[in-house]
């Protein structure tokens, strides 16, 4: 096997990235029904249509599920990236894993937040 069939078949340097922005979208598709409007009004942004995104509730649990394969799978990436030699001694890393591990951990928060409110804040406006 050739150097260059090793790295087509193996680890691409965007290959976490992707999954990285894959699951911040899915975060902020799961939390677009009550975290994302009021991220939205409280830096100034307003209008009826932030209204809409109350639509989207029903498809939550559907954004978290694929949240959290893009969040596994960016991770199972990085973590395998950390552990893979360098071939000759150079190693391609356009994108540095600080950013990409920072993007997935965001992502992991936005999406604990966005369950625990849906979770939590029935029993906190009923008291």
């Amino acid at each position: 096997m050739t150097i260059k069939e090793e790295s087509n078949s193996g680890y691409t340097a965007r290959g976490p990235a992707l999954w990285a922005v894959g699951g911040l979208l899915g975060a902020l598709a799961a939390s677009s029904c009550c975290i994302l409007p009021l991220v939205l009004f409280s830096v100034g942004v307003s209008g009826a249509w932030i209204g809409q995104f109350t639509r989207l509730a029903p498809y939550q649990p559907i954004f978290v599920a694929i949240t959290l394969i893009c969040l596994s799978a960016g991770a199972w990436l990085v973590h395998r990236a950390s552990k893979a030699p360098c071939t000759e001694g150079v190693c391609a890393r356009p994108l540095s894993h600080r950013l990409v591990k920072s993007a997935l951990l965001v992502t992991a928060l936005l999406v604990a937040v966005a369950v625990a409110f849906d979770l939590l804040g029935p029993l906190l406006l009923n008291s």
